[in-house]
């Protein structure tokens, strides 16, 4: 079974960035800290000037992130 961020990352080639964060290693823990995330997955959607619109934990709403693209 393909991963859902694979997934997103085809569908959304060109409009999207996805970050994928290893939390195991200590650039990962580090980049969670600043993050203010603790639990994989973590889905954090940042608008284009850079502000985080909104976050989902466990699992991600497709219909949310496409509504967030396509005002």
């Amino acid at each position: 079974m393909k991963p859902i961020v694979d997934g997103i990352e085809t569908r959304y080639t060109g409009r999207l960035i996805v970050l994928r964060v290893d939390i195991t290693t200590p650039l990962g823990r580090q980049v969670g800290q600043e993050l203010d995330f603790q639990y994989t997955p973590t889905f954090i959607y940042y608008d284009a000037q850079g502000h985080e619109a909104w976050r989902s934990v466990g699992s991600l709403d497709e219909k949310q992130l496409d509504n967030s693209l396509n005002p």
